[in-house]
């Protein structure tokens, strides 16, 4: 059968444009966006993110220098770190747009839903295809209560130029922790509603714990074991739990997480499914229930971690799957994940209550670094660093690193873990001293 397409790709994030991109020299393609050239990422997400925290932690560096040098504390000009960020995420989509264009990539703007397993409705026209990718992402979730249409998510945090006063955050996952983080910093009153009194619960409870101290001591409110039952308008906005109202708050934000991004697509009329969680059912060559169609992404119920790199780690596997490259199962390296919490909160490989519970297979190693020299030349009092290595060969398997500049530190980490390094590998090479990659040959004994 002759199809319009050899593959169209819906989402044009970097997920789809890893594909985009690999497959426009072989294949006759579409990639198609209903929202912004270059997804989530760079327009309202890490990019941006970054960029405020940049500002945020050059602040709360100098505030702890305060006592040995700095004296003058500065004060962050909430409208110019707004406009900084903006002046950055403004151009993506165009030149996103730029160079799918210049590259002869065929695409188009439409909301998409499944005719069929090879067919496809964009805005009422109707297309095939041998294959589909489906890379629409996530979106954030909002809680199924009274005025919930009240409540803002991150996309808005992002557009927020003028500093509000006091802002609630609903959850205490990555978005919220963020948020808080960069909101507090500035002076805002921060409050954050979560369901148990446990944050980040991808992470070892020790170390969220100590985040969480860090957030108390910068000003954060949290409100553990609190049920958001609804959101209601007054003079202000306020925030109901079953305990309590809390009220004046000029923005509440959902960061409740994000759920695969599906609602529009009718995956049904192609047969395909959902997993449990609600992310797109796929196999281990990332191919859905319908054999012909392909997830990648936060969009895909994969095992691997929703981020941008994983995407574009598995658009780049699916490249090779439909250019005949590989017929190999998806392997993926080991990925390390940020919270920058300041300081940062940072996890790769084996988890540490992986390895507790199994003692006879793994040795950890944990230390606290506050008094180190590395961590008392920036203050760092709650530095801290726990390495998991296999006790049989001693080759390092895991790490989790709180600390100023840990993103750097889980970076040294996630190498080792992929080259199968052992503490003895550590005596074989010379870092710059003194520096944080110096310290690594001391964090296993």
């Amino acid at each position: 059968m002759q199809y319009d397409y050899d593959v169209v790709i819906i989402g044009g994030g970097p997920a789809g444009q890893q594909v985009a991109y690999g497959l426009a020299d072989d294949k006759r393609i579409l990639i198609v966006e209903n929202d912004l050239w270059g997804g989530t990422c760079p327009n309202r997400g890490c990019d941006p993110k970054k960029m405020l925290y940049g500002v945020v932690e050059a602040k709360r560096q100098v505030d702890v220098y305060q006592q040995v040098g700095l004296p003058q504390a500065p004060t962050i000009d909430w409208t110019a770190m707004l406009t900084f960020a903006k002046s950055y995420t403004d151009g993506i989509p165009s030149a996103t747009e730029a160079g799918l264009r210049s590259a002869n990539i065929h695409h188009n703007r439409a909301t998409v839903k499944f005719l069929g397993a090879h067919a496809l409705d964009l805005d009422g026209e109707e297309i095939s295809a041998d294959k589909i990718v489906i890379a629409t992402g996530a979106k954030a979730a909002r809680p199924d209560v009274p005025g919930q249409d009240l409540l803002e998510t991150s996309d808005d945090f992002f557009h927020q130029m003028t500093q509000p006063n006091k802002i609630g955050l609903i959850g205490a996952g990555f978005v919220a922790v963020e948020l808080a983080n960069i909101a507090v910093t500035a002076g805002v009153e921060v409050h954050i509603f979560q369901h148990n009194d446990h944050m980040l619960s991808g992470f070892p409870r020790a170390y969220s714990d100590i985040v969480a101290t860090n957030l108390q001591q910068k000003g954060v409110i949290f409100h553990w074991n609190a049920d958001v039952q609804a959101i209601e308008m007054e003079d202000d906005l306020q925030v109901v739990t079953q305990d309590e109202k809390v009220a004046g708050f000029e923005h509440v934000y959902s960061a409740m997480g994000r759920p695969a991004n599906v609602a529009d697509l009718d995956l049904s009329a192609a047969g395909i499914e959902l997993a449990d969680h609600g992310g797109v059912k796929v196999d281990e060559h990332l191919q859905t229930t319908a054999e012909n169609v392909y997830a990648v992404g936060d969009v895909a119920a994969s095992p691997a971690p929703k981020l941008t790199p994983v995407a574009g780690f598995e658009g780049q596997y699916v490249v090779d799957v439909l250019t005949g490259r590989t017929t190999a199962a998806i392997v993926y390296p080991p990925t390390p994940h940020t919270v920058f919490a300041g300081p940062e909160l940072s996890q790769v490989g084996v988890s540490l209550d992986q390895a507790q519970a199994a003692p006879e297979q793994y040795r950890v190693v944990t230390q606290k670094l506050g008094n180190w020299y590395t961590y008392n030349r920036i203050q760092d009092k709650t530095a801290q660093v726990s390495v998991i290595t296999n006790q049989n060969d001693g080759v390092i398997v895991g790490a989790v690193v709180l600390a100023t500049d840990a993103e750097e530190l889980i970076n040294s980490f996630t190498e080792m873990i992929a080259e199968k390094h052992t503490t003895d590998d550590l005596k074989k090479w010379i870092p710059v001293y003194p520096s944080v990659a110096s310290d690594l040959s001391y964090l296993y004994e």
